[in-house]
């Protein structure tokens, strides 16, 4: 059942992307703001279809965390979810992504307009410098930036190590961090259609102020998002494949 539900959902969704992907199309020769609305309505409406189609859910924590001005969100990644989330529950944010992106068609397309920073992970020093010049002028225009430190997915209990980009941003910037854990790998996981019915957990952790050096950041802003991920997470060998019922948004 849950198979069939999974692909159910698979399909409703793609029909509602498509649909928003081409009505939208207009909204790329408007200002940007036009966009901003229209991504958190789509996320909206995609999260509203998995919910009563999957029965899979999410429950946000320390909202206390989210910040009024702009910050940095150095988030664990697991799963698309992951990418869709973040402009459902923050006002307009910036998410660092892979260049790869910015090349598919429609989507692509939309990343750009949105003001997504792109980085080529095989362009060095040059490409780091590139986006730091983004992520300030993201931040100078007062919106937050969305940044995955790991630079990839990794499955539940899975960890790899953080990348330096999260560190560059820190330091050139100047604002605090907040660490975020969750634990959607647990239910949408990668390179699969299955969507296991349960509540996914988005963990927003207390910042980490602006003034560490490298190290020392680095080592406290991996401490506690993997200490708070192995919370989440568990033991996955507890874990049943029909997990809790979802909790309403």
């Amino acid at each position: 059942m849950i198979a069939v539900r999974s692909l159910i959902y698979q399909a409703l969704f793609h029909l509602w992307t498509t649909f928003v992907a081409i009505t939208g199309l207009p909204a790329l020769f408007l200002p940007k703001p036009v966009v901003w609305a229209i991504s958190p309505f789509w996320s909206a409406v995609s999260f509203g279809i998995l919910r009563r189609i999957t029965g899979l859910g999410y429950r946000l924590e320390g909202t206390e965390n989210i910040a009024a001005s702009p910050v940095i969100y150095a988030s664990k990644h697991q799963s698309a979810w992951d990418t869709m989330i973040y402009p459902h529950v923050l006002k307009n944010p910036i998410v660092v992504l892979k260049k790869e992106l910015l090349s598919v068609p429609f989507y692509g397309w939309y990343l750009k307009k949105y003001g997504s920073i792109s980085i080529d992970r095989s362009g060095g020093a040059k490409a780091l410098r590139a986006m730091v010049q983004d992520a300030r002028e993201a931040i100078d225009a007062g919106r937050p930036i969305v940044v995955f430190p790991e630079g990839t997915r990794t499955a539940p209990g899975e960890h790899v190590k953080y990348q330096s980009g999260v560190a560059a941003l820190y330091r050139e910037l100047g604002v605090p961090v907040v660490p975020v854990a969750l634990n959607s790998g647990l239910y949408w996981r990668r390179r699969s259609y299955i969507r296991k019915p349960g509540t996914i957990v988005l963990r927003f952790l207390p910042a980490i102020p602006p003034g560490l050096d490298r190290k020392a950041f680095m080592a406290r802003l991996e401490a506690e998002i993997e200490d708070a991920q192995a919370k989440l997470v568990g033991n996955l060998a507890d874990i049943p494949s029909n997990t809790t019922k979802p909790q309403p948004e």
